[in-house]
């Protein structure tokens, strides 16, 4: 079955103990099921956290011989990460990047990311249904 990389960037570790006004009280194990769940018949998904950049951009090298898709919510390294962007620039496959809360309503340097370079779409503001949505899409695009 092919296998949807969901990448979480710094912080994201936290959630559901971090800023729940902002990112609700949902885990990432919540997040794990509910887009195990959002999938197309015959596809899986693995779920990776990192607070570290180099490990992320190791993912998404490995992930260009075994997936169909990433679904990527960076955290912070949206606004800082010029080398995420360019791992991300050597996959082929759709790229879907999530943000929990409405990025464009808060800090103004929360409205500019590199990643949004690559994406094929953008989700913000939908709390974790977001990944639901990018994996549906990323599901979408394998079926055509």
């Amino acid at each position: 079955m092919p296998d949807i990389l969901i990448l979480n960037g710094p912080n994201l570790n936290l959630l559901g103990k971090r800023q729940p006004e902002i990112y609700g009280r949902e885990t990432l194990d919540d997040v794990a099921r509910l887009c195990q769940e959002a999938c197309a018949e015959g596809f899986n998904t693995r779920l990776e956290q990192s607070n570290h950049e180099g490990v992320i951009i190791d993912w998404i090298h490995q992930a260009r011989e075994t997936t169909c898709g990433i679904v990527i919510n960076p955290g912070a390294f949206t606004h800082t990460s010029i080398a995420i962007l360019d791992a991300l620039n050597t996959y082929e496959p759709p790229v879907i990047e999530v943000h929990i809360s409405q990025v464009h309503k808060r800090e103004a340097f929360r409205h500019h990311s590199y990643v949004s370079h690559r994406a094929d779409g953008v989700i913000a503001g939908l709390g974790l249904e977001g990944y639901v949505a990018g994996i549906r899409r990323i599901c979408q695009l394998n079926n055509k």
